[in-house]
């Protein structure tokens, strides 16, 4: 019988409704991310760096993008004959067939994949954050403290903490207590949403809560283990960590990237990023472009001025277009004469000349305050923008447009523009 010691289950069905008009079409963790990857790659790299080499990658949002990337794992090293990754989207079954309905009712849904590896650890990630972590010095202190849960934490702002889970421990980091986003926070310990579990005590917890409907980890899994004299433990994490769920949580992690120094190394060679990368021709910079604090990825031809931004591959910028401060995914092409400030472009995205992304004061958003906001302009995927308009900050766009959707050849700050057929 095959046999791991330890193998990983990667949650990655999520919509990510807070991106927007970002994930209208693609599952959050397939979102691009620093040019050349996707959200996904951080934690695949991490299990690979970390030796841990049997993956279950579980999809259930929008999957064609994230599943045309995973292949067969060549990236990562994971394409084995035994183990290796394995996409696991919702499938029929003869009784009870559903959706994921929670974070665990998506592993209880796939307890025999689990089980035909028989391992002693399962190890509990999710698919959209962006953080380099060894699974591997987290099962020592597992198996160090004789746990049969172990929870991954790191230490928040006691201000932010009432927005997390919370673990409370005595002092050999032992769980004594949880909260989920409390009013007044005993601790400022924050879970990751990273868990160790022993295969057994994950078996009989998810067996035993079954019948819950949107079964969760933090809400029902892990309370039950606890009440059930299971030892649980903190492993306190203190690298850089960031939840990429919001636009402007989105932005900044890219914007980090561009630092002289930047907190997120992705140059490191002992901890490499893998990701599938396309046969692309190398960058092309004309004679009068400028670039200054940027990340260009392959197949790139700038003719214009790019300034602190994080720009794709197969991107095309038009002579005298001046971009400042801005994230342009993939295959986009923007015209030449162009300002944009500010913005967060999707992938296969069409700005005809002379036209301005980020004019104007700032507004609140009239229909998604929460999700488009801090200033910034949010064009979703193939979205196509017409010569000559202007279009104001917190403002989203997403469709095939043209000249009659801007009335006097604007789209003001905190307007909403979704042609029919496209989702926010």
């Amino acid at each position: 019988m095959i046999k791991k010691e330890m193998i990983a289950m990667l949650l990655a069905g999520g919509q990510g409704s807070r991106l927007g008009v970002l994930t209208a079409k693609v599952a959050k963790p397939a979102v691009s991310f620093g040019g050349k990857y996707r959200i996904i790659d951080f934690p695949l790299s991490n299990c690979i760096n970390s030796g841990v080499d049997t993956v279950g990658v579980l999809t259930q949002y929008q999957p064609l993008r994230l599943n045309t990337h995973i292949g067969i794992g060549i990236p990562w090293d994971l394409d084995r004959n035994i183990g290796g990754v394995t996409v696991l989207p919702p499938y029929e079954k003869s009784t009870d067939t559903e959706w994921y309905t929670g974070t665990a009712n998506a592993i209880y849904q796939n307890i025999d994949y689990m089980e035909s590896f028989n391992p002693d650890y399962v190890l509990i990630l999710s698919g959209d954050h962006i953080y380099k972590m060894d699974y591997e010095v987290m099962l020592d202190f597992h198996k160090k403290n004789g746990a049969e849960v172990t929870i991954a934490a790191m230490p928040v702002p006691l201000e932010e903490a009432k927005r997390f889970g919370i673990v409370i421990t005595d002092d050999n980091r032992k769980i004594v207590d949880f909260e989920e986003k409390p009013e007044h926070p005993r601790s400022n310990l924050a879970s990751m949403g990273i868990y160790i579990f022993n295969w057994k005590t994950l078996k009989e917890a998810l067996l035993a809560k079954a019948s819950q409907p949107n079964l969760d980890f933090g809400k029902h899994i892990i309370p039950y283990c606890h009440e059930n004299g299971a030892p649980l433990y903190a492993y306190e994490y203190n690298g850089y960590w960031k939840d990429v769920g919001t636009l402007h949580s989105y932005w900044e992690a890219n914007m980090e990237l561009v630092d002289i120094v930047p907190v997120f190394n992705l140059y490191e060679e002992y901890w490499k990023i893998y990701t599938k990368s396309d046969t692309l021709p190398p960058q092309y910079l004309s004679n009068d472009s400028v670039t200054e604090k940027c990340i260009i990825g392959e197949g790139s031809s700038i003719y214009g001025k790019v300034y602190n931004s994080i720009i794709g591959c197969g991107v095309t910028i038009g002579e005298g277009t001046v971009i400042r401060d801005s994230i342009i995914m993939n295959e986009t092409e923007i015209g030449k004469n162009c300002e944009i400030n500010k913005a967060i472009i999707a992938e296969n995205v069409l700005i005809k000349d002379e036209v301005r992304l980020g004019d104007g004061e700032e507004v609140p958003n009239e229909t998604d305050p929460h999700i488009y906001n801090n200033g910034l302009v949010t064009i979703g995927e193939k979205t196509v923008i017409p010569k000559g308009v202007s279009i104001g900050k917190n403002s989203v766009v997403s469709g095939i447009t043209s000249e009659a959707d801007y009335p006097d050849g604007k789209l003001l700050s905190g307007k909403t523009l979704i042609k029919a057929g496209e989702d926010r």
